[in-house]
């Protein structure tokens, strides 16, 4: 039994972009060659810094308003889980950031 040509056709041009797709990432990663071990560190420095400022800062932020204030709620830890949550995204925004830079 034959196929029909434009299954066939359709068939060549999936095979064809995923040929493709394959060339254009090994192309960039020979371009990218330089951005081995520094470039890994760096960014892993960078991730660490964005999500450990925005949490000392909360931390500090809430004790020093538990320490002035009388209430029922722990505002240092609401501040730590809101540090944590602002630094995390910080560190996404960068990665997604440096990901995207060709």
């Amino acid at each position: 039994m034959m196929d029909h040509p434009r299954k066939d056709k359709h068939r060549q041009e999936t095979w064809q972009g995923r040929v493709d797709g394959k060339a254009k990432r090994k192309l960039k990663a020979r371009r990218e060659k330089d951005r081995g071990l520094w470039f890994g560190l760096g960014m892993f420095g960078l991730v660490g810094w964005s999500v450990a400022i925005p949490t000392v800062v909360g931390i500090a932020l809430g004790v020093w308003i538990d320490a002035r204030t009388a209430s029922p709620y722990s505002w240092t830890l609401m501040l730590l889980f809101i540090g944590v949550a602002v630094g995390c995204f910080n560190a996404w925004y960068w990665v997604k950031r440096e990901s995207r830079h060709d």
